[in-house]
């Protein structure tokens, strides 16, 4: 029985040791890719798409390739998608990607 009770505890603690050394990894996006989620916020590093305007010099890699297509003047500012209020369900809402992986062309 105690060595059973031994083997038990080892293999917890060898498990925890395990468990401990791989970190989680959140997954990740493309910039610019639309997200539904079912929260009442946007997760990190996405913002509402409401058709808000944001500045080119702060998000460069994003307005690359969004360029104006949403609005702004392509000098300081570019737009998001306004996708407020066409979520399927209410408690949804559309989120746009700021930062991640840059999508590949090929």
């Amino acid at each position: 029985m105690i060595k059973g009770l031994k083997l038990a505890a080892a293999s917890v603690a060898l498990c925890a040791g395990f468990i401990a050394q791989t970190p989680a990894k959140a997954q990740e996006y493309y910039i610019g890719q639309v997200l539904l989620v079912g929260y009442s916020f946007c997760p990190r590093d996405t913002a509402e798409a409401k058709g808000q305007l944001l500045p080119i010099n702060t998000f460069q890699t994003l307005f690359a390739l969004y360029g104006t297509t949403f609005g702004g003047d392509g000098r300081t500012t570019f737009g998001l998608p306004n996708l407020d209020g066409k979520a399927p369900t209410s408690g949804q809402r559309y989120c746009v990607v700021l930062q991640g992986i840059f999508p590949s062309r090929s």
